[in-house]
C-alpha cells in the first residue's frame, strides 16, 4: 500500500494467489493429522499411566512415531507459508503487518517453542523421566500444536472479519488498538473450534483405517481392536462437535460475510423465511447467471432452516447475491447500501487520504480531508473495485465445496457410530470386510472434506484479502509474474516429493507395526 493506486500485472496476482493456495493446501495435508493423532497418542499413554500395562506403552510409542513423521512435514511447509507474506504479499504485510504479525509472533514464541521442547521429551524421555512427567509432555506436545493452530487461525479470522484496529493516515497502516479483541473475536473462536474438531476427525479416521488394515491382514490383533475403539470414539465425538461448531461458524459468516453465505447457498434473491439448500444443480464449471435466475434448478431444500441458522429466527431476513449487489432494507429497517454506493464511498476515502497526505507533506493538516476519510473508511477497500460483479466469488466452488464438507461430515457420524455399535455388541469386525475396506477408503475422502472447508472459507471471501478492506490486487507484491511462476513449480515439485516421502515412511512404519506388542 505504498501507493494509493497500484498497477500490478494480472499474471503476478494470479501466480501469487496460486502459489499461496498451493502451499496452504499442502500444509493442511499435514496439520490436521498432527492435531488428531495428538489426541489419540495422549489417550494411549494415559491408559498406560493408569493401568501400567506394557501394551499401552507400546501402543503409545507406535502412534507417537506416526505423529512425529507427520509433525516434521507440517513444520517445513508452515515456515514457507509464512515467508510468502513477505515475498509475494508485501503490500498486504505493510498495510496490516502490525496486526497480522502479532498472533504469528505469539505462535512462534510460545507455541512453537512449547512443541519443540516437549516433543523431545516425548520421543527420547521414555525411562529417563517419570511416567507422570512423560505423560504431561505428550499432552503438552499436542497442546502446543493446538495453541499454534489457535494463533494462526486468529490471524486468518481477522482477515475474514477485521476487528480491534484503526487506520493511521500518517503511516498508511492499520494498527492494532485491542490485542484481546483480535485474539478473542467470536469469528476467531468459532473458526478455531470448527477447524480443530475437523482435524480430530481426520485423526480418528486415520486411526480406524490403520486398525482396519491390521484386521484385514490378521495382524496386531489387540492393537487393532483397542486403537479402533479409541479412533472411533474420538472421531464420533469430533464429528458431532464439528457439526455444532459449523452451525456457529455459519451464523458468524451470515453476519460478517453475507456474500460468502449467499455463494455457499447459491442464493440469488434473498428475503425472509429462507430455506437451506440440501442439493441443487449448479454448474460446477461456470458462474451462474445470478442476475436473471430465481434459484438453481432441481433444488431440494429444508424450509426455514437458512433463516434459522443465519438469524436464529425462522422468519429472519437473509440477503441473496442480487440483494447485496443492489442494496436492501431489512424488515426491521436496517439499510445496506449497494456495491456501487460502497465503491463511491471507497473512492472518496482514497481521494481524501491522498489529499491529507499531500497536505501533510506541505506541513499542514487538512481536517476536512481527514473527516471525509474517517467517514468513508469503512468502505475503503471498495475504492479499488472496478465493477460490482468483482465482489461476487465463484459460486460453484463455494456451493459444491460446502456440500462435500457437510455431506462427508454426515457420513463420518454414521460410520463412527456403526463401528462403536458393532464393537459394543462384541461383533467380530474381521467378518465385515466391506466395513474395514470402507475405513481405508475414507482416509482420502476425509482430507477432501477438510480441504473443501478451506475452499469455502477462502474462495468465499474473494476478492478480499481482508474483508471489505483490501482486495487481492491491492495486496500483492510488485514482482514479475515469471519469478512467482518459477517458484510455484519449484514448490509444487518440493511439496509433492515431501508428501510422497511422508506417505512412504508412514506405510513402512505401519507395515512394520509396533515393537513388543501382543500379536
Amino acid at each position: 500500500m505504498h501507493n494509493l493506486f497500484l498497477d500490478i500485472s494480472t499474471g503476478t496476482i494470479d501466480w501469487a494467489r496460486a502459489q499461496f493456495a498451493l502451499t496452504a493446501i499442502y500444509h493442511w495435508l499435514f496439520v490436521p493429522l498432527t492435531l488428531g493423532l495428538a489426541v489419540v497418542m495422549g489417550i494411549m499413554e494415559t491408559r498406560y499411566y493408569r493401568t501400567q500395562d506394557p501394551f499401552w506403552k507400546d501402543a503409545a510409542k507406535f502412534w507417537q512415531k506416526l505423529f512425529g513423521i507427520n509433525f516434521a512435514m507440517g513444520v517445513a511447509t508452515g515456515i514457507i507459508l509464512e515467508f510468502e507474506f513477505g515475498t509475494n504479499w508485501s503490500n498486504y504485510s505493510w498495510f496490516v503487518g502490525d496486526i497480522f504479525g502479532a498472533p504469528l509472533a505469539v505462535e512462534g514464541i510460545i507455541a512453537f517453542f512449547m512443541e519443540s521442547t516437549f516433543v523431545a521429551v516425548m520421543f527420547f524421555g521414555w525411562n529417563k523421566v517419570s511416567k507422570g512427567f512423560h505423560l504431561a509432555s505428550t499432552w503438552l506436545t499436542g497442546l502446543g500444536a493446538t495453541i499454534s493452530a489457535w494463533w494462526i487461525l486468529v490471524a486468518n479470522a481477522w482477515m475474514q472479519a477485521p476487528v480491534g484496529c484503526e487506520f493511521n493516515p500518517d503511516t498508511m497502516r492499520n494498527e492494532m488498538v485491542s490485542f484481546f479483541e483480535v485474539a478473542l473475536s467470536p469469528f476467531a473462536v468459532g473458526k478455531f473450534c470448527h477447524t480443530v474438531t475437523s482435524a480430530w476427525i481426520i485423526g480418528g479416521v486415520f486411526t480406524v483405517a490403520v486398525s482396519a488394515w491390521y484386521m484385514l491382514k490378521n495382524r496386531e490383533k489387540r492393537l487393532a481392536f483397542e486403537s479402533m475403539k479409541v479412533g472411533a470414539a474420538v472421531g464420533l465425538i469430533a464429528s458431532l462437535l464439528a457439526a455444532f461448531t459449523g452451525h456457529i461458524s455459519g451464523e458468524q459468516v451470515a453476519k460478517s460475510q453475507p456474500m460468502k453465505l449467499a455463494a455457499m447457498e447459491a442464493l440469488y434473491n434473498g428475503g425472509t423465511d429462507q430455506s437451506l439448500t440440501a442439493v441443487a444443480w449448479v454448474n460446477p464449471f461456470q458462474q451462474p447467471d445470478y442476475q436473471n435466475e430465481q434459484e438453481p434448478s432441481l433444488r431440494i431444500a429444508m424450509p426455514y432452516a437458512l433463516s434459522l441458522m443465519a438469524t436464529r429466527d425462522i422468519h429472519g431476513y437473509v440477503p441473496g447475491v442480487n440483494d447485496l449487489l443492489k442494496g436492501y432494507t431489512t424488515p426491521d429497517g436496517k439499510v445496506e447500501p449497494s456495491i456501487e454506493e460502497k465503491i463511491e464511498c471507497g473512492k472518496k476515502a482514497i481521494a481524501a487520504l491522498s489529499t491529507y497526505r499531500t497536505a501533510k507533506k506541505n506541513g499542514t493538516t487538512d481536517e476536512a480531508a481527514l473527516a471525509t476519510l474517517k467517514e468513508n473508511m469503512k468502505y475503503f477497500g471498495y475504492g479499488y473495485i472496478k465493477s460490482p460483479d468483482q465482489v461476487v466469488p465463484f459460486i460453484p466452488i463455494c456451493f459444491w465445496s460446502f456440500r462435500v464438507m457437510v455431506g462427508m461430515g454426515i457420513v463420518f457420524i454414521a460410520f463412527f457410530a456403526l463401528i462403536l455399535f458393532l464393537m459394543y455388541r462384541k461383533k467380530d469386525l474381521t467378518r465385515y470386510k466391506w466395513l474395514l475396506t470402507t475405513a481405508i477408503v475414507l482416509v482420502p475422502l476425509a482430507y477432501i472434506a477438510s480441504e473443501s472447508g478451506w475452499l469455502v472459507a477462502e474462495f468465499g471471501r474473494q476478492p478480499w484479502t481482508i474483508q471489505d478492506m483490501l482486495p487481492t490486487w491491492a495486496a500483492v507484491s510488485d514482482v514479475s509474474a515469471g519469478s512467482v511462476a518459477l517458484t510455484f513449480f519449484v514448490f509444487l515439485a518440493l511439496f509433492t516429493t515431501m508428501l510422497a516421502v511422508e506417505i512412504n515412511i508412514l506405510l513402512k512404519q505401519i507395515k512394520k507395526g509396533p515393537e513388543n506388542s501382543d500379536k
